[in-house]
């Protein structure tokens, strides 16, 4: 029996990070923490990419801009999209994650979801570094431990 398995070990990888600039309270952070991750985990400062998008709708058609440009090992998307009074919240937050996960399974290229949906700024700030943790540094690490495990099934590493 054979078990792979991945490690959020950058070394060697370039990597795109696409953060939104609404609720930029969060995402600053999240950002920050996304950026912190993969340099600790290896990712030279020269390989790393961060384009900012308006908003969460806008991470999905990024994450496919940035896989189409080509030579990124994996992407970490950083958003927030807090829950309102409309059903905009409901629309916008599903079209994110279901648009970066389609870019994923299209391209093969890793996603870090680092996408918030909480209800309000407390839940999210409380996930964005503070006591319930750090959905950036989550992201970061998936995306580098997923792009390890891809490598490894294609017998890359």
């Amino acid at each position: 029996m054979t078990e792979i398995l991945g490690s959020p070990n950058g070394a060697g990888r370039r990597v795109c990070v696409i953060a939104s600039q609404f609720n930029v309270m969060v995402t600053e952070r999240l950002l920050e923490g996304a950026l912190n991750t993969l340099l600790e985990r290896g990712v030279s400062r020269e390989s790393i990419d961060v384009v900012r998008v308006p908003g969460a709708w806008e991470l999905p058609v990024a994450a496919a801009g940035a896989t189409a440009a080509g030579g990124y090992d994996a992407i970490v998307a950083v958003g927030c999209v807090i829950r309102g009074e409309t059903e905009h919240f409901e629309r916008v937050s599903r079209a994110a994650v279901d648009g970066l996960m389609k870019v994923q399974n299209d391209t093969g290229i890793p996603i870090g979801l680092g996408v918030l949906t909480p209800h309000d700024l407390k839940q999210a700030l409380a996930r964005a570094g503070g006591e319930v943790g750090h959905a950036g540094v989550q992201a970061a690490e998936a995306a580098l431990e997923m792009a390890e495990v891809l490598g490894r099934l294609k017998g890359a590493t």
